[in-house]
């Protein structure tokens, strides 16, 4: 197997961190999206949409899509677990891996894309986009405070891909001025204990 990389990117490195927990050790293929190279032919061949990252299989085939990459690596390499032990615990890191995409990651990634300066003149950036991204992105830190209050981690508690989807959208937010806010001490505590982690930096 390779993996089609991008060492900066948000859901690659999701897939980084995941195998890294796995102990997995899987061929990587830097692209130089910045250059272009995920525009190619070569590489829309494995994925019509040029995003990253994807994971090429022996026989020739793409699974793209991070979350996707994640449910075949845990399928054929299921320990440690990471997305859960029993269908009811399955279905329930599910919810909350599905829950930290489009309510976390999600807005801090269109907070990304409309106001930094990877993207300017790269696509139109809409300012008022990324001012509703930031707070909604932070509405949901509040959220998240309040759900961490009770337990270790996002969906339980044992460390799971819906920490890992949280972990790299808060790394990403870095980017753009959007972190955790002080007063969220749960968040915080929760934040420095996966990012103690040796897997953080994967």
């Amino acid at each position: 197997m390779i993996l089609h990389d991008l060492s900066a990117g948000m859901h690659p490195r999701r897939v980084r961190i995941f195998m890294a927990e796995k102990g997995l050790s899987i061929e990587r293929r830097e692209v130089d999206a910045a250059g272009g190279a995920n525009a190619m032919p070569d590489f829309l061949r494995l994925n019509p949409l040029g995003k990253l990252p994807v994971l090429e299989l022996d026989d020739g085939s793409a699974i793209a899509e991070s979350l996707a990459i994640c449910r075949y690596l845990e399928a054929i390499h299921p320990q440690p677990p990471l997305m859960g032990k029993t269908p009811q615990a399955s279905a329930h890191i599910e919810m909350w891996t599905l829950r930290m995409d489009h309510e976390l990651s999600q807005p801090i990634a269109l907070a990304f894309v409309h106001s930094s300066d990877f993207y300017r003149g790269r696509l139109e950036q809409v300012p008022e986009v990324a001012l509703w991204a930031r707070a909604r992105a932070l509405q949901t830190m509040t959220w998240l405070d309040g759900e961490l209050a009770g337990r270790s981690h996002i969906a339980g508690e044992d460390y799971s891909l819906a920490d890992i989807v949280a972990q790299c959208a808060f790394v990403l937010g870095k980017a753009v001025s959007l972190r955790i806010p002080a007063a969220q001490a749960n968040l915080m505590r929760w934040f420095a204990e996966v990012s103690a982690r040796p897997t953080a930096r994967a």
